[in-house]
């Protein structure tokens, strides 16, 4: 009998998010661009101030880096609602009310070696909040100043960027389904 983690199978997507094939994690993140889904959850509290993990230092992308509180991949025929859940639960300890999520925004990020389809939400949480020891090395509210900083010492992930610029303006499209 193998001990061996068994690799995760993505969907793989076309632009407009359908699903037309899939493949594992390997090849996704080899640089074959292949597209495929993730979820990201920024967390606020009633302050504003903004939930951040540090990336651990053993990832193989971006690791280090500041970055949205959860985030993951969404697993091959996983409902975004489903990965929104398991993600908050596995990275932060926390489960979410789902009808509380608000979408931000999707879109498509594409790094060296991969590109991913971006489902973008916020919540508000105080916690508390249990970090996964392996992935995150830390959690931290910042104030929106404080973040600016961390932008501006290239402290962040670049798709947290983004994201972070989508939320100031307040460009929420829509409350969860």
């Amino acid at each position: 009998m193998s001990t061996q983690k068994k690799e995760e199978i993505f969907d793989i997507l076309n632009e407009n998010g359908i699903t037309v094939s899939k493949a594992p994690r390997s090849v996704c993140h080899n640089g074959s661009k292949l597209l495929h889904p993730v979820v990201h959850i920024h967390i606020y509290n009633k302050n504003g101030n903004i939930l951040l993990q540090k990336r651990s230092h053993n990832k193989d992308i971006q690791p280090g880096k500041w970055d949205t509180a959860v985030g993951g991949h969404i697993s091959s025929d996983e409902s975004v609602k489903n990965a929104l859940i398991r993600e908050c639960e596995e990275e932060i300890g926390i489960t979410p009310d789902f009808s509380l999520l608000q979408l931000i925004t999707e879109y498509i990020y594409e790094s060296k070696i991969e590109r991913e389809f971006v489902h973008s939400y916020m919540y508000r949480s105080e916690g508390p909040f249990v970090k996964e020891k392996k992935e995150i090395e830390q959690l931290d509210f910042f104030t929106t100043k404080e973040i600016e900083v961390l932008i501006k010492t290239n402290q962040t992930t670049e798709n947290f960027i983004y994201e972070y610029e989508m939320y100031l303006k307040g460009k929420i499209i829509k409350k969860a389904d």
